[in-house]
């Protein structure tokens, strides 16, 4: 197994409302350079599919994840009021996953523990 099959990752999905998709991807270098500041994020980009967006990001561990949230909570306040965010799953190792059910159970995420081969 590689040497990265212990990290967390983050995957949300937000439905930009209509009309406003241009606007919402006017934010992305906003979250891109708050995010290159971070040192446990290990990669973090956006993909599309007609207005939805997936924010694919992974961190060492669970503390870097929470501290990209904190990080960039301004902005995504803000995108949160041109967008629903429509699903969140979290991957990662199960004891890193202990450690955010608490702080993120008010997103209700789906998580998915990786398998150890």
């Amino acid at each position: 197994m590689g040497a990265l099959w212990n990290f967390v990752s983050l995957h949300p999905y937000f439905k930009v409302h209509p009309g406003k998709l241009d606007e919402f991807k006017k934010q992305f270098p906003t979250f891109v350079e708050l995010t290159k500041s971070e040192p446990k994020n290990l990669f973090y980009e956006f993909s599309l599919n007609g207005d939805e967006v997936f924010c694919r990001e992974g961190y060492v561990d669970a503390e870097g994840l929470l501290a990209h949230l904190d990080n960039v909570g301004a902005p995504l306040a803000k995108a949160m009021t041109i967008a629903d965010l429509i699903r969140l799953e979290v991957h990662g190792p199960a004891a890193e996953l202990e450690k955010l059910k608490e702080p993120l159970a008010h997103l209700k995420p789906e998580w998915f523990e990786v398998a150890e081969v």
